[in-house]
């Protein structure tokens, strides 16, 4: 006679995993307590924050504080300024990235794997050490005071050409490409018609990434803007916390004020961010 078959019991795939998401809540909930705090502290008054004990429950002086935030600093230009850099960085980052990335994944010419580590070793060089010249050069075209000085240096850079090289490796068969141009295809029709419905989500990630870098600069605008008349979000926010006394209130709801459009971005665009993540990532065969 056999023996009876021993019923193992397993565990639930959700039961075992159930520290996965108590872990994934804690991480969430500790690094969502400092913008709480900040929003909380934005709405009380400046010796709140001089309490031994943070504060957790909101007050009172919100409103307030966002009109003293527009009335001391020029907050409402230095918001459309930094709209404006970032929808233009995104937009040229996006454009020229892609033809560059295009180019070095899936057109053959000489030169071009050297060329592109030199495009990578730009990379290894520390901005800080082509401000000076960069300066001279904004100076001499008469761009000081100006946006142009903010937008043209960030139009495009070796990273968004590193991601959309990767992005048309992943995305952009060269089988695809080959039978376009057999069948009498210009290169920038291959480019519009071949490549770029394939780098979408790609795109929507570089450009959301484009927008939050030139959105968050803080050093180069304030070395070539004139604070008085066309500042951006951070260099503002920088002005609120000068003078004799710190108002850290004030100051707190100038960057809560900075960081609310990235967290509406990001809201909006979360999902399509995601999906551009994931569809870079490597597959299993």
């Amino acid at each position: 006679m056999g023996l009876p078959h021993a019923t193992i019991s397993r565990p639930t795939r959700a039961g075992s995993r159930w520290w996965v998401y108590f872990a994934l809540v804690a991480v969430v909930l500790v690094s969502l307590y400092p913008l709480y705090w900040s929003i909380v502290v934005s709405t009380a008054d400046s010796t709140a924050v001089a309490r031994g004990t943070p504060m957790l429950i909101p007050g009172e002086n919100l409103w307030d504080n966002v009109v003293s935030v527009f009335e001391k600093v020029e907050f409402g230009a230095a918001l459309r300024n930094s709209f404006v850099v970032g929808a233009v960085v995104a937009f040229a980052n996006v454009v020229l990235s892609s033809l560059a990335g295009f180019a070095f994944a899936r057109l053959r010419f000489r030169g071009r794997g050297p060329l592109f580590l030199v495009v990578l070793s730009t990379t290894m060089v520390p901005a800080q050490l082509g401000v000076v010249p960069l300066f001279m050069l904004v100076v001499a075209l008469g761009w000081y005071g100006d946006l142009r000085s903010v937008i043209v240096p960030g139009l495009m850079n070796a990273f968004s050409v590193f991601w959309m090289r990767q992005a048309c490796e992943e995305s952009v068969p060269q089988e695809l490409v080959d039978a376009a141009r057999v069948d009498g295809c210009s290169l920038w029709r291959v480019y519009w018609h071949v490549a770029l419905p394939g780098l979408r989500p790609q795109l929507g990630v570089l450009a959301m990434l484009s927008f939050m870098v030139s959105w968050n600069d803080f050093f180069w605008p304030l070395i070539v803007l004139d604070p008085q008349n066309s500042p951006t979000v951070q260099v503002v926010v920088s002005q609120l916390a000068g003078g004799y006394f710190t108002d850290y209130s004030l100051m707190i709801t100038g960057a809560t004020l900075g960081v609310l459009p990235m967290i509406a971005l990001f809201a909006v665009l979360a999902r399509r961010l995601v999906n551009g993540i994931m569809s870079g990532a490597p597959r299993g065969r």
